[in-house]
């Protein structure tokens, strides 16, 4: 019961600001402010100004970041075959649903 996108490739999105500018793409390196959430609210992850090559994250950040521009905001509610699948993580179950909140400051 979420209202969001729901995108082709598998996952829903919710973008609050969408930035201007050019997208990343896959190969970009880019810097954001973010939270993890599992669905039931506990948080599980954090960060500020923290920069990532695009390639190295989960397939749903991947997937997910490239519609928005610098300046923008996304919710992204990602299915454990775009995030972590059946590999438990520290705070993850397995087989989680992630809730990820991520302001794109800026594509390096």
């Amino acid at each position: 019961n979420i209202k969001a996108t729901a995108d082709e490739r598998g996952f829903y999105y919710k973008i609050q600001k969408p930035g201007s500018g050019d997208k990343p793409s896959v190969c970009s390196n880019v810097t954001v402010n973010y939270k993890g959430q599992l669905t039931n609210g506990t948080s599980f992850d954090s960060g500020e100004d923290v920069s990532f090559g695009l390639k190295q994250l989960i397939l749903g950040w991947q997937e997910g970041i490239p519609l928005i521009a610098p300046g923008g905001s996304i919710t992204l509610y990602l299915p454990p075959r775009l995030a972590y699948g059946d590999q438990e993580q520290p705070g993850i179950p397995a087989n989680s649903i992630l809730v990820f909140q991520i302001d794109l400051l800026k594509v390096n």
